[in-house]
């Protein structure tokens, strides 16, 4: 039986899509891809937003508000990013449905993919990103690293 891919922060792996466009690189996370077939992705990027981009945080509510249109994803220099946030995360999930992929390793810290810890305010709380929040809502397992 062929095991569905596996989506994963295309940041974990290597590739410059942070958005300060540095390279990051999670040795824990590409050993456990070894042998596993994935797909990286960035939702920031498929959203449409370019690398480099300014950091952006949710603001007024939490990912799960985004997704409702209750709260707002702004970028450090005071623009509103939601659109590109919530067109990456879409994107994503339909990457997921049309491949099966049923788990998604995400970036933590992030304000797409973060799992368990997001920035407020410039430090880190508990809580998720908009595509995390997505995924889990539409029953795809999703462990932050």
């Amino acid at each position: 039986m062929i095991r569905p891919p596996v989506i994963v922060s295309a940041c974990l792996v290597g590739l410059k899509t942070r958005h300060d466009g540095k390279e990051i690189q999670n040795s824990e996370v590409l050993e456990l891809l070894k042998g596993m077939a994935f797909i990286p992705v960035c939702p920031e990027q498929l959203g449409g937003l370019p690398t480099p981009r300014p950091a952006a945080e949710i603001s007024g509510g939490r990912a799960r508000d985004v997704l409702e249109g209750k709260a707002k994803v702004i970028d450090e220099n005071g623009f509103d990013v939601t659109d590109g946030f919530l067109r990456g995360a879409r994107e994503v999930l339909k990457l997921a449905k049309l491949t099966g992929a049923t788990t998604a390793i995400l970036k933590e810290k992030s304000p797409s993919c973060g799992v368990a810890f997001i920035y407020r305010n410039g430090a880190i709380v508990n809580g998720a990103g908009v595509l995390a929040e997505l995924l889990q809502k539409e029953g795809i397992e999703v462990k932050g690293y």
